[in-house]
């Protein structure tokens, strides 16, 4: 399946490579290193290149690129998936994914990718799974393996690995048991300059931390599910209640865990948070402009509007700006041309401004086509599609669980044009 894993930081540098049957040279890697050459941006490399004795599939997260290199004809979204797996498992043991982590503790990663996969195949891609077998670092675990010796590799196969529920390690006790939800969408959209919407999704995830004891069996149902389109679960879930109830059956894995993704595709079922009052507007003669923008609450159920952001790459052309804003503050870098205005906190009383005039290099041509204007937001308790949780029931234990909700609302691509 998977015969080798490079990872690559943005400059191109290879800085790690695992081979599982063997060694594959790292001169494959110029096929993918020409592909990133060409695209504009990182996001743009092809996910899978065609070479003359392999495939290539890479992801790119967190301004990191994980090159698998595959030799026989495989299903792509299959490794591209357990490439996720490897980023999320990097995540969650290390706080966070980056080339530094993952040289301050190489040797942790190559044991937990000979973990993932055996012989090229997934084996364990699960977190709870995983720090059964390779205990997550701490300041006192690495003080007593030097002093000992010893390391954090188990001693013990997970039990998990040998039921027929390989996502759950057997036997877990907790004192207080808990089940805690996070709905969390981002709102992709673009809008004109009349405001209408050109194009507008929700993608949207529901995050999961499950500390229960024993074995339980839960039921999530929501009070609108027919809204949800493109619907990818955890493997915990029966697929087939799914299908014919609507409702989650599933038995969690202890811990944290992505429960679902799903997308809103249809446009007129996602309500747009904000408008933007916007004019951008350069003279023809002279070489002075005008930027006035206003930024304002639209659907948001009574929600308030945080950590509201604008922003917009000007024109090369641009010499200086002098602008004055009502609410926030804004930065302007000469060299890169982007103004930032961080608004924070929406009053639909007191909309904010920012407004003043744009001075362009004296003879330069009045600029072909004005800037979009990127927005950033999120709005706590609201989920923008309107899914709603509507009961958590818990089978196969007699003791009471805690259960908690809590709804997000981002901003993804949210893009204005002027």
């Amino acid at each position: 399946m998977i015969n080798s894993l490079f990872l690559i930081n943005p400059s191109g540098e290879i800085f790690l490579e695992k081979h599982w049957k063997s060694v594959v040279s790292r001169s494959v890697c110029d096929y993918f290193l020409e592909a990133k050459e060409k695209a504009l941006e990182p996001e743009d490399v092809p996910p899978v290149i065609h070479t003359p004795h392999h495939y290539l599939i890479s992801i790119y997260r967190d301004k990191l690129f994980f090159l698998s290199v595959i030799q026989t004809e495989v299903p792509p979204l299959f490794v591209i998936e357990f490439l996720h797996r490897v980023a999320e498992m990097i995540q969650d043991y290390f706080g966070e994914c980056s080339e530094t982590v993952v040289k301050d503790h190489m040797v942790m990663v190559y044991e937990l990718l000979e973990e993932m996969l055996d012989n090229g195949f997934p084996l364990a891609t699960e977190s709870n799974v995983l720090k059964e077998m390779i205990r997550p670092p701490t300041i006192l675990r690495s003080v007593v393996n030097t002093l000992t010796g010893t390391s954090n590799v188990g001693d013990t196969f997970p039990t998990g690995q040998l039921s027929t529920i390989p996502w759950r390690r057997a036997g877990v006790r907790y004192t207080n048991n808990e089940a805690y939800f996070d709905v969390v969408e981002e709102i992709d959209a673009i809008l004109d300059q009349s405001g209408t919407t050109v194009f507008a999704e929700i993608q949207g995830v529901v995050e999961a931390c499950v500390k229960l004891s024993g074995m339980p069996d839960l039921t999530l149902s929501f009070m609108n599910p027919r809204l949800l389109d493109d619907v990818s679960f955890h493997p915990c879930v029966r697929y087939k209640l799914w299908e014919s109830e609507r409702v989650l059956s599933f038995i969690p894995p202890d811990g944290n865990f992505t429960l679902m993704t799903y997308h809103v595709n249809a446009q007129n079922l996602v309500a747009i948070p904000v408008y933007v009052k916007q004019s951008i507007s350069f003279f023809e003669c002279g070489s002075d402009g005008r930027l006035d923008v206003t930024v304002g609450p639209k659907q948001t159920m009574g929600k308030t509007v945080e950590g509201v952001m604008v922003t917009v790459h000007l024109p090369k052309t641009i010499l200086s700006i002098n602008l004055t804003a009502t609410q926030g503050s804004y930065t302007y870098d000469n060299g890169t041309k982007l103004l930032v205005w961080d608004i924070g906190k929406l009053n639909p009383q007191k909309l904010p401004n920012l407004r003043g005039s744009l001075s362009l290099q004296a003879g330069a041509p009045k600029p072909e086509e004005n800037p979009s204007l990127n927005i950033d937001l999120n709005i706590q308790q609201l989920a923008i599609s309107g899914l709603k949780v509507n009961r958590l029931d818990m089978f196969g234990e007699k003791y009471k669980p805690f259960k908690g909700v809590k709804y997000i609302t981002k901003a993804g691509k949210f893009q204005v044009r002027t």
